[in-house]
């Protein structure tokens, strides 16, 4: 079939892909370097064309809908390596990656998270009921990167791990005022005011979030010192000591990169430190895929370090140091995806077949794309004021 000769003939440079199409007639596409052997089979008819169109929302869907199965003896995780490990490196020429640049061009250019939908796309992920992000995070709800010191480490014990580091490099001192944007179930904040005094204010768009997070305080005592409200970072007038952003700056969208480090330096005081954490590529700038914006992160969007810079250096902040974590979040997400499969029934009771088979992709595929050097996480450290950090990263360690 020529639309997959097009696609897999293209993308297919190590191991082998075999293609069971929907009339019963089987591809296979091997590649010139060895590697493993995966196969699937399109069962809607519908999938030939779409999987021209737009491939990465064709085997997204197709595999949550059913539609597109494994054979026996792939796992989606070596499904995933192959598919993935061979975009990653494809050759950056030809006619299959002139259309995918393409397809990515016009989705950068509609890339967008303004304020009037920012609040909604937050709640079509973080909103979910409770139960199911217990049943695969860690106590404190840490739903981001951790920080294994050891392989050993647990998840709990890594993202204690991942607090302590992001409170050593914030030069956080008792009373300090922080600023925690985009914060979560309230662990971080929690954990800054208990064990370095920090008096904090933590902002979110999620309503679900928010009410967990004040309770959270309120039954730890802190509530005097350890507040959180339902804002947009564009709206926050406070000045502070110190900010904090982890896993947050991917919801702002690239066209608002400089309003967010704008906003950034403004609420910064003359003598403060800010770190975000989050998630950023290693090359070939372009919006994240289309089925992960429509499923899973609407309006999201990954920047390379040359689409971050500009918006920083353009805020009057400077940098400090920038520290790249992958591997990190890969065994993160291994994680978490083993837990989900252990709830595997209770999530299908809770939700449907369909959702669990969503989220397997979503955790499965981005294991694969730390693992395989499309994404990282990076710690971004800034200061208003040069001079204000420590020249090395000693103290981190002490």
């Amino acid at each position: 079939m020529q639309a997959f000769e097009l696609i897999f003939g293209n993308l297919i440079h190590t191991g082998t892909l075999r293609v069971t199409d929907a009339t019963g007639h089987t591809h296979v596409y091997s590649g010139r370097k060895p590697g493993p052997t995966v196969g699937m089979t399109l069962r809607d008819p519908a999938l030939h064309k779409q999987i021209f169109l737009d491939p990465e929302m064709a085997v997204g869907e197709g595999y949550m809908n059913g539609t597109l199965t494994l054979d026996d003896g792939t796992t989606l995780y070596d499904f995933l390596t192959v598919i993935y490990g061979n975009y990653i490196n494809a050759p950056r020429k030809g006619l299959f990656y002139a259309l995918l640049q393409t397809q990515r061009a016009v989705r950068r250019l509609l890339s967008r998270n303004p304020l009037s939908v920012s609040r909604k796309n937050v709640a079509h992920h973080y909103d979910l009921k409770d139960e199911l992000f217990d049943l695969f995070l860690d106590a404190d709800r840490q739903y981001s990167c951790a920080y294994f010191r050891s392989p050993d480490d647990t998840l709990e014990q890594a993202q204690l791990n991942k607090k302590r580091h992001i409170a050593r490099k914030l030069r956080i001192e008792p009373g300090m005022k922080v600023l925690d944007i985009g914060s979560g179930w309230g662990g971080l904040g929690l954990t800054l005011a208990q064990e370095f005094g920090a008096d904090v204010t933590g902002i979110t768009l999620s309503d679900n979030q928010l009410a967990v997070s004040n309770r959270r305080a309120a039954e730890a005592g802190v509530a005097d010192r350890c507040r959180f409200v339902l804002r947009d970072y564009r709206n926050e007038q406070g000045r502070y000591d110190r900010v904090v952003s982890v896993g947050m700056y991917e919801h702002v969208g690239l066209r608002h990169g400089k309003t967010f480090f704008r906003h950034l330096e403004r609420l910064l005081a003359d003598d403060g430190i800010a770190l975000i954490h989050t998630i950023t590529k290693f090359n070939n700038p372009g919006p994240i895929p289309t089925w992960t914006d429509k499923y899973v992160f609407p309006g999201a969007y990954v920047p390379t370090l040359s689409e971050l810079a500009p918006a920083v250096e353009k805020s009057g902040l400077f940098f400090v140091d920038i520290e790249v974590l992958r591997i990190h979040y890969a065994e993160t997400l291994r994680h978490w995806r083993e837990r989900l499969y252990a709830q595997q029934t209770v999530v299908e009771k809770m939700y449907d077949p369909r959702f669990f088979r969503m989220w397997d992709f979503y955790l499965t595929g981005s294991e694969v794309g730390f693992r395989q050097g499309e994404i990282m996480i990076t710690h971004t450290q800034l200061e208003k004021k040069l001079g204000t950090a420590p020249l090395t990263r000693d103290y981190l360690y002490k």
